[in-house]
């Protein structure tokens, strides 16, 4: 089938007969650009039967709004729940309608790349309950590239800074802003320097506080107790301008910490 088959009057047929629960798991796979059926299913099904959480979505998959990708995630077991979706072509299509962004048929990434990204998606989805619990107000969720962040570089040239996601929280008359690195343990501690530099420069062009009015802090998630403390000790070498803007949390910890419960 190809990409032309998606004229702009077959666009519009098929954004008017889509519900808001299509709509909705359109645009979570176009925030965080992977998910697992389980993932979906947590997000937009309550008391649905499973048979019917599968027909939702191989009803969207059918119409090539999103895409199931050759990769299974935690096993045979998991069955649908642990099947890949991303935005498909038609998805790309409908949610861009008043936009010319581009439209790009979607692939089957890389192990290393789906499980950072399912890690970045397991965020959304705790922050998401968290806001249906009223624990917080979810106003905003951004992942890469739309968190990253340009800023004057040296020599005049152009730098970026590159969380994996950016977000902002409400709680009452507060809100709380944070950049997000989710850390596999895989990078050294010379990477993560670097990182923790650009931050530093980012953070000293002002850049983000002419357009946001507040720098977010930087909230590095890592896996176990022992890479808590190499980064913490990476974090703690930073000049004493910058070594504030960082805090360090495990991945299991991150929805309490950020909603202000006890992580």
């Amino acid at each position: 089938m190809s990409r032309s088959y998606f004229n702009s009057a077959r666009i519009d047929r098929l954004a008017g007969q889509l519900s808001d629960r299509d709509v909705a798991i359109l645009s979570t796979l176009d925030c965080v650009r992977l998910a697992t059926g389980g993932q979906l299913e947590a997000l937009h099904f309550d008391s649905s039967t499973a048979r019917h959480r599968r027909r939702v979505l191989q009803s969207l998959t059918d119409l090539r709004l999103i895409s199931r990708l050759d990769r299974q995630i935690g096993g045979v077991r998991a069955g649908s729940s642990g099947f890949l979706f991303a935005l498909d072509i038609g998805g790309q299509h409908v949610l861009a309608r008043a936009t010319n962004r581009p439209v790009r048929r979607p692939s089957t990434p890389g192990a290393p790349f789906v499980r950072h990204a399912l890690g970045v998606t397991d965020l959304f989805v705790g922050l998401v309950q968290a806001e249906r619990q009223g624990l917080v107000q979810l106003l905003d969720f951004e992942t890469e590239p739309a968190a990253w962040r340009r800023y004057p570089g040296p020599g005049g040239g152009v730098a970026v800074v590159k969380p994996d996601a950016h977000i902002r929280l409400g709680s009452g008359a507060f809100l709380d802003s944070w950049f997000v690195e989710l850390d596999r343990g895989t990078e050294s501690p010379s990477t993560l320097t670097r990182k923790a530099d650009a931050y530093r420069a980012h953070y000293v062009s002002g850049a983000e506080q002419r357009h946001h009015g507040v720098y977010p802090k930087v909230l590095w998630l890592v896996p176990h107790e022992r890479r808590y403390q190499v980064v913490v000790d990476v974090c703690g070498r930073q000049p004493a301008d910058s070594w504030q803007l960082h805090q360090v949390t495990l991945i299991s910890d991150a929805v309490g910490l950020m909603t202000g419960g006890t992580p």
